[in-house]
């Protein structure tokens, strides 16, 4: 049932002072891969830091549930959709990019690729095995995004962020724990990063880059497909290796299909709904446990 005017009004009075920034009922689909899912009870895009910085502590005060959204490339969201504020940060200070000598700065919110194709004109090595992996640098850091090749924690100096209590802080790379797919940045808001790097020849990186983007590209969905990377690599393993292996490429619920090109990515087709997508992961999980003995883990983030 829809709210009245009042009723709206009243609900909005918890972002006071911010309603120029903070909409009720966002629809969340439009900002995924897989174009799946619900709405947000509040979404915000704040343009500046002080105006991040205060979203921050208004969720505090009142005890409300905050997420950040980045390229939405691994979120799958219900039907449900999600209570609270989820925010995302597009605006142009969270994705500015700054190159001093063999240290690049850069936003939260600027697009991984931006951040490795920058690299890689200034003759810095280091990031281009990340070239074509979705998202964020926020969402990068958060779960140390990587290939066989390295990940991004190894070249990762310092990383800022907002805390719980709307506090921007500076967390230095000796605070940092970076592991396989996952670190300790657990602060709600990851704001941006210094990444140090080497120099190299850019003639070799752009090459090298070349390479990693056709091998990366070959084996992801078709651009035009809606589809999300599920599950993390077991130890010595790939998932897509181990759920073809089950014999599951191509398998159906609904309107979600394991994909043909990479069996760890689920395609989204015009009718499907989250449900099929949750159904399709919890079969895939359980023949990959019974007929392989791996328990995979999940990757995707469920909201």
């Amino acid at each position: 049932m829809s709210l009245g005017r009042s009723e709206k009004d009243e609900r909005m009075g918890v972002f006071a002072g911010f309603e120029r920034i903070v909409r009720q009922g966002e629809p969340l689909a439009m900002h995924t891969w897989f174009q799946l899912g619900g709405p947000a009870e509040y979404f915000a895009e704040p343009a500046t830091m002080d105006e991040l910085v205060g979203l921050v502590g208004r969720c505090a005060e009142v005890d409300l549930p905050l997420r950040v959204l980045g390229g939405g490339s691994n979120v799958l969201v219900r039907d449900a959709g999600v209570s609270g504020l989820v925010v995302t940060l597009a605006a142009p200070v969270f994705c500015d990019i700054q190159v001093r000598g063999e240290t690049i700065a850069a936003g939260a919110g600027t697009r991984l690729g931006r951040v490795v194709t920058a690299a890689v004109h200034q003759g810095l090595a280091g990031l281009e095995g990340l070239v074509a992996i979705p998202g964020t640098l926020g969402g990068a850091l958060r779960g140390n995004a990587g290939t066989h090749a390295g990940d991004i924690g190894q070249w990762t100096a310092e990383v800022s962020m907002v805390t719980r209590a709307g506090e921007l802080v500076q967390r230095s790379r000796d605070e940092i724990v970076f592991s396989y797919r996952q670190s300790n940045l657990d602060d709600p808001v990851i704001v941006g990063a210094t990444l140090e790097l080497q120099r190299d020849d850019p003639r070799e990186l752009a090459r090298r880059l070349q390479k990693q983007w056709i091998v990366r590209k070959a084996s992801q969905p078709m651009g035009h497909q809606c589809a999300g990377c599920v599950f993390r690599n077991p130890r010595g393993a790939a998932a897509a290796d181990l759920v073809e292996r089950a014999g599951l490429k191509g398998t159906r619920i609904g309107g979600a299909v394991v994909s043909d090109r990479n069996a760890n990515y689920i395609v989204a087709e015009p009718e499907a709904t989250p449900s099929d997508v949750l159904r399709l992961i919890d079969l895939v999980r359980g023949q990959v446990r019974d007929r392989l003995g791996v328990e995979l883990e999940l990757q995707l983030e469920i909201w």
